[in-house]
């Protein structure tokens, strides 16, 4: 089990990061798209312990990766940090049957676009998702670390957000239709 722990801030253009992080020594990894899937059991129990399964299919240059994670409750700190479990599995769909034969439901799905870099010691992901806009995120090993990325980027002073996208989607399409359990990009 390893600890994520990140800063999640709301940025207007992703273009301008790009050229921070670029001009202040950012290298750019990859590009992906992602969509992620939750399931939850009829109860919504991991819902209610702040807790999180996710499926997630991921297409790049390198090719499609299903990924398989659990995420813990937030843990009380500074930024947003929990435990987090990911195992990386060969298909969708069957990973998709064991989660339903498990008594697990599908409770949201919806697609992200990453660019992810490198700065420092963290990982910087600039994030676009439908119905939200544009996000920065940035992980590390440390608290201290986040803090320095944010620092060098001049984006320390910006409001940082604890939840998680899912929770903000779910937000999102409860105010525009409570049925509804996509977010794809068109």
């Amino acid at each position: 089990m390893s600890l994520e722990i990140e800063a999640k801030v709301k940025v207007e253009s992703l273009k301008e990061i790009a050229d921070r992080l670029a001009a202040i020594g950012g290298q750019l990894q990859y590009d992906l798209l992602q969509t992620d899937t939750y399931f939850d059991d009829a109860d919504h129990a991991l819902l209610a312990y702040d807790c999180g399964l996710r499926l997630r299919r991921q297409k790049g240059r390198a090719g499609e990766k299903v990924l398989l994670t659990y995420k813990g409750p937030r843990q009380k700190t500074r930024f947003k940090s929990r435990d987090e479990i990911e195992i990386e599995v060969s298909d969708f769909a069957t990973a998709v049957e064991l989660l339903t034969a498990l008594g697990y439901q599908k409770t949201l799905e919806f697609d992200k676009r990453r660019q992810v870099w490198r700065f420092l010691e963290s990982t910087v992901c600039l994030d676009e998702l439908p119905l939200l806009g544009s996000f920065l995120e940035i992980e590390a090993s440390s608290e201290q670390t986040v803090a320095d990325t944010l620092r060098k980027m001049e984006l320390a002073d910006m409001p940082h957000i604890s939840e998680s996208y899912a929770h903000l989607i779910r937000a999102r399409l409860n105010e525009l239709s409570p049925d509804q359990m996509e977010a794809f990009f068109d």
